[in-house]
Parts: structure tokens; C-alpha cells; sequence
């Protein structure tokens, strides 16, 4: 399995849709072989990933509960990834504030 998919079965509370989506953004990428997502592959990816999310989703739905909890993580519910993630979305709105200033 690869080390970046966190299992999402058994998690209390269950797995979210950002979970979800980030899972499978996480598949497509690698096997895609993507580091990053450029604008031409963009369509293909945002494609693959929801139907790998709803799928996903559906898996999750049908597979009995868990007796115990994965034993690691999930990164959505790390709180020093969640605060990267909030630095990262801060620093894009400031960079649109500024960009918009001087328009």
C-alpha cells in the first residue's frame, strides 16, 4: 500500500469528503506518477479523483466496522498539517489582496 494513502475505515469520527478527496488525489498522483498537477493534465486528474472519491465513498458505506482504529493518522487531522494548510491559504489570499490592490 502506498505510505501516503492513510486507511479512512474505522475512524471516529468517520472520514470526511475533504478526507476522502484527498485520498484519492493522493492515488491519482502517484499513479499518475505526478509531483504536481500542471493545467494539462488538471481536467484528467479532477476527473480520475472524483470518481476514485465516490468510489471510495461507496467502499466505505458497505465494508462492516472496523473492531480497531487504523493505527495511524489521518494527515487532515494532524494539527501541524492543518496548520500548514491554513499558512499556505492565508499566504494565497494575502498574495490575491495584493494583486488586487494594484489593479
Amino acid at each position: 500500500m502506498c505510505r501516503n494513502i492513510t486507511a479512512l475505515r474505522g475512524l471516529e469520527p468517520p472520514a470526511t469528503p475533504e478526507e476522502i478527496q484527498a485520498a484519492a488525489l493522493q492515488y491519482v498522483r502517484k499513479v499518475g506518477g505526478l509531483t504536481a498537477v500542471s493545467a494539462t493534465s488538471r481536467s484528467a486528474v479532477d476527473e480520475a479523483v472524483a470518481e476514485i472519491a465516490a468510489a471510495t465513498t461507496r467502499l466505505l458505506e458497505r465494508l462492516p466496522e472496523r473492531k480497531a482504529p487504523p493505527k495511524s493518522v489521518p494527515p487532515l487531522r494532524r494539527p501541524e498539517v492543518r496548520a500548514r494548510i491554513a499558512a499556505h491559504e492565508a499566504a494565497h489570499a494575502a498574495g490575491r489582496e495584493h494583486t488586487h490592490e494594484h489593479t
